[in-house]
């Protein structure tokens, strides 16, 4: 039969030939499948390869997204099996007493047994829109566990980055409080000597103390984010303490990122190919919300023997078969059949903003992640030349302030400058690899379009 209802055509869009944010410093060359598969090889940190693997293997949110697969794929095999005939079999025996007394008290027995078979014929194709939408379905749960995939990767890398990050501030904060120490018995001793008041002794205790308390703060985020990725590798909390307790640096990546064309988004960003789907599957629900309109006709027939007694059963004599068909045609249903086709509309309606609006997010996103990542490159590289700056005028001011040409003022301006320039040095350093797997993100990297593979097993 003919199917009714609107044929699915995939929504064109006319996007940007080039994105507007890329610095100098940031290729746009077309993208490489497998550097974005495995962006996280491109660190070049082991033991980041090793947490996202080891996510990937036993995560139980993605573990939840592999079962909802299992179960839209199940689904799809309950509608599918609607375009099929059903067949039942089944047996049956009975025992009647009369109340004439002519027929005394033998009861009478019947047994019978049969076949019975019923095909609903799809005529209109409201099945076979049926199936259209489960198959969309479908595929829109496997590009959920695509979506989950890349949001892990990101979400292990960004943990543990912020690790790094802490662990190197943590350092830095360390360092300077030994400075800092120093300084200030460098103050006491001037003080004793009758050199420097007081005041300069309470200064540096008060440049020590400032230092100090920034020092709990950084170890409570340290053990938090570590709890974390203990948690997305689906352990205990606490378990990674050994494995991570050790500090490494930052990992770096290069800004030389293949981030390809725009139109690159829609093969590659699994939301925007969920949402594509279930565009594809609303769009078929309005065929089967038609075909409700119109008649219904299935074949029936039945094969099977009736007796009175068991050991006659099977005789052919005993032999009935019936063959027919049945129309059924819902002809007045108060209008209600029709505004469900109008609510199927409104919702296909609704899934085709959905669409746009992921797409148009998608590219909003990579936008600011390009300009995140080059504006950050500027920061960094700013903080590095004042950071190297305040720990030369440190050591001068130490100096004029050890022959008495300066006060203790002066010092502990330099020191809070070094301080600050450097937790900002190391932060920034950290921020610039975030945005870098922002923009992976962004992207769609951590799964491979090429490896999306949809069940054809389809009855029509």
């Amino acid at each position: 039969g003919c199917a009714v209802g609107p044929d699915y055509v995939v929504p064109y869009h006319v996007l940007p030939d080039n994105w507007h944010s890329p610095a100098p410093e940031i290729t746009s060359a077309d993208s490489e499948t497998q550097a974005l598969a495995d962006w996280w090889k491109n660190l070049g940190d082991p033991q980041l390869t090793s947490l996202v693997e080891r996510a990937v293997g036993n995560n139980l949110d993605l573990k939840q997204a592999w079962a909802r697969v299992k179960q839209a794929k199940a689904s799809r095999g309950m509608v599918m099996a609607d375009m099929a005939p059903s067949i039942t079999t089944g047996g049956s025996g009975s025992s009647n007493w009369s109340n004439d007394p002519l027929a005394g008290n033998q009861p009478k027995r019947t047994y019978s047994t049969s076949l019975d078979a019923s095909w609903e014929i799809d005529i209109f194709g409201g099945t076979k829109r049926s199936i259209e939408a489960a198959q969309a379905d479908y595929e829109a749960v496997q590009e959920n566990l695509h979506d989950v995939l890349v949001s892990l990767a990101s979400e292990v890398a960004m943990n543990y980055v912020q690790l790094r990050t802490y662990q190197k501030r943590l350092a830095l904060a360390e360092d300077n409080l030994k400075l800092q120490s120093q300084a200030l018995q460098l103050t006491i001793w001037k003080n004793e000597t009758g050199l420097v008041s007081s005041f300069d002794v309470e200064l540096a205790r008060y440049s020590l103390e400032s230092t100090r308390s920034s020092i709990p703060g950084l170890q409570s985020s340290l053990a938090e984010t570590k709890n974390r990725l203990a948690v997305l590798l689906a352990e205990w909390p606490g378990s990674l303490e050994n494995e991570l307790s050790d500090p490494a640096p930052i990992p770096v990546g290069t800004l030389q990122i293949a981030v390809g064309l725009p139109a690159n988004l829609l093969r590659r960003r699994p939301d925007v190919r969920r949402t594509e789907r279930e565009l594809a599957a609303q769009t078929a629900r309005i065929g089967k919300a038609e075909s409700e309109l119109y008649p219904k006709l299935t074949l029936n027939g039945s094969l099977g023997y009736k007796a009175d007694t068991l050991g006659s059963l099977m005789s052919p004599a005993n032999l009935a078969t019936t063959l027919g068909a049945s129309l059924l045609w819902k002809f007045f249903q108060g209008g209600a059949l029709r505004e469900n086709i109008k609510v199927q509309n409104a919702l296909q309606e609704q899934a085709l903003a959905e669409y746009e609006i992921t797409v148009l997010e998608a590219l909003e996103e990579v936008e600011n992640a390009l300009m995140a990542l080059a504006k950050e490159n500027e920061r960094r590289v700013s903080l590095g030349r004042a950071a190297r700056s305040s720990e030369q005028t440190l050591q001068m001011a130490l100096q004029q302030y050890e022959s008495g040409t300066v006060d203790f003022t002066k010092v502990l301006e330099t020191q809070q400058a070094l301080a600050s320039f450097q937790d900002k040095l190391a932060d920034s350093e950290g921020t610039m690899t975030l945005n870098l797997i922002s923009l992976y993100k962004a992207l769609g990297g951590g799964w491979s379009p090429d490896e999306a593979v949809y069940d054809e097993d389809l009855l029509f």
